[in-house]
């Protein structure tokens, strides 16, 4: 059993109480931020880009997106959250400052886009080809290992999916939208350094507390 929480002290792994759950940066918003960031160059949206200029109907494909990214980060989520109730806070603790370093690192590594992964069955259609394939392609991405470790950071199932499948649509929209321009014109090496950042600083501050 754990000792009751100080003034201003955090838990990793059990519940938040005291004055700075008060003062605490929002999952939400930091889950938006960084996934946001870090699908930028992604294998993930240079599949949209591939799904845009194949289809040529941005709908469906940003719905599929949208249930494909919802149903895998739901998923990532409750991982997440049952980890940091299985093992213990201490464990947990250093388990979470490991991920976010280990994050920190492999997002600079650039993404390619696999052929098998950017090949479609036009019998299924626009939407549930576009679920499929983004399903498939997420899983053990980068996004989805995020979500798993702010799920578990934050445990705050609904803030940390919302917000990281907020990330994705906004990362991904636009290159439905614009296609093939989008992607040629962002300076993806320093947007993937600025998640990088935030990727350390979360480290650092979950080892502070």
């Amino acid at each position: 059993m754990l000792p009751p929480p100080g003034p201003g002290c955090i838990v990793i792994g059990s519940q938040l109480h005291g004055p700075a759950e008060k003062n605490k940066v929002s999952p939400f918003l930091v889950s938006t931020g960084v996934v946001a960031l870090a699908e930028i160059g992604d294998k993930t949206q240079l599949l949209s880009l591939v799904l845009a200029a194949r289809f040529k109907k941005p709908v469906p494909i940003i719905l599929g997106i949208f249930v494909a990214t919802l149903v895998n980060h739901g998923f990532a989520g409750a991982v997440g959250e049952w980890l940091s109730s299985a093992i213990s806070p201490a464990i947990m603790k250093w388990a979470v400052v490991a991920s976010f370093i280990g994050m920190a690192i492999w997002i600079l590594v650039p993404d390619k886009l696999d052929d098998e992964e950017s090949n479609t069955r036009r019998k299924f259609g626009v939407f549930v080809s576009t679920v499929i394939t983004f399903f498939i392609a997420e899983m053990g991405d980068k996004t989805q290992i995020a979500t798993v470790m702010l799920a578990a950071r934050y445990q705050d199932f609904f803030g940390v999916v919302a917000g990281t499948t907020l990330g994705m649509m906004l990362a991904n929209v636009p290159a439905v939208l614009v296609g093939h321009k989008f992607s040629g014109r962002l300076p993806t090496r320093a947007v993937h350094a600025v998640a990088a950042i935030i990727f350390l600083v979360l480290g650092v501050i979950t080892l502070m507390q």
